[in-house]
């Protein structure tokens, strides 16, 4: 799928009833500074808005004094993305989170069907799983095994009332579900933003400033999570089929996310790269600049050397 940074990204936050979907998607609302978010939910009551924060309300429609708005979605998700879509204010995100039982892909499809793909890009689908109840969930929901198998991003939610060795076993029987799975564990929702959104590439280093933004400590935790960034870059070309066979055999699985501008050899276009767990996109533009790779890689206890060498043997020798 082509992207384009003047499309709106779209994150769907799933997950099985209980497991902390609104938790996470408060976090984010109260964490994500400088940027314009619009919400879809089922209903406004669960996201519990302080009426300080409101800056006007309509009857499918909420407004935020921060610039961000909160739509209903009154049983049709297009006709809700074409109002946020339709509003004079630009809105950097749209935010969909799911009802307890539904099935992520139905509405994945919907952002990549004719009428929306030349004006969204689906960024990410995470996955918030309950770990204290998610094993009894698993054997009896089939709802929530596509919400595993069909997420970019598991959260492991609630870990401060598990065990280890019962996290493990979780995190196995989600692997079984989703081969090579990535999963984050947390508490309350609480993870790095930069992990789980994205924000437009360029080559004005707003890569880096998911990372450096003031997130409520959001930097520190990576850190202190283990997570850490790294940077490639090179005036030289990336041999495509070598970079292929780097992201589909030789990517470590301890990269989360990965973004950037590439160049390819045999290519004259300027190239916008997103990953997301094992999910990627590609897409064209021209160069207004002269052609150079500019690569951030996310993720935790990552092996640099590897990752520069390995990069670089991906560079076209021509």
């Amino acid at each position: 799928m082509n992207t384009s940074s003047d499309k709106l990204p779209v994150t769907i936050i799933t997950g099985f009833l209980g497991s902390g979907k609104t938790t996470l998607l408060n976090y984010i609302l109260q964490n994500l500074d400088n940027y314009k978010v619009a919400v879809l939910v089922n209903e406004f009551g669960d996201i519990n808005i302080d009426s300080q924060f409101l800056s006007a309300v309509e009857e499918d429609m909420i407004e935020l004094t921060n610039g961000c708005i909160c739509c209903t979605i009154n049983d049709n998700l297009a006709d809700a993305v074409y109002r946020v879509i339709e509003r004079q204010e630009q809105i950097d995100y749209l935010i969909l989170e799911t009802t307890g039982v539904a099935d992520p892909l139905p509405i994945a499809l919907t952002f990549l069907g004719a009428d929306f793909l030349e004006l969204t890009q689906l960024d990410a689908i995470l996955t918030v799983v309950d770990a204290e109840t998610f094993m009894s969930e698993a054997f009896n929901s089939e709802a929530a095994n596509r919400q595993i198998l069909y997420g970019d991003m598991i959260l492991l939610n609630k870990i401060d009332l598990v065990a280890e060795a019962e996290l493990n076993t979780i995190e196995t029987h989600a692997r079984t579900i989703k081969q090579g799975a990535q999963i984050l564990r947390c508490e309350y929702g609480k993870v790095p933003l930069s992990l789980i959104l994205d924000v437009n590439f360029s080559e004005s280093g707003s890569s880096q400033k998911v990372l450096s933004a003031p997130q409520s400590g959001a930097s520190a935790h990576l850190a202190n999570d283990g997570f850490m960034s790294m940077s490639f870059q090179s005036e030289r070309p990336f041999a495509t089929e070598k970079f292929q066979q780097f992201l589909e055999y030789r990517l470590p699985d301890n990269v989360f996310r990965a973004k950037g501008v590439l160049w390819f050899a045999d290519s004259p276009k300027r190239h916008l790269f997103q990953l997301s767990g094992k999910r990627f996109t590609i897409g064209e533009s021209e160069w207004t600049k002269t052609p150079k790779t500019q690569l951030v890689l996310i993720g935790r206890k990552l092996d640099l050397l590897f990752l520069q060498q390995t990069l670089n043997n991906c560079l076209s020798r021509k």
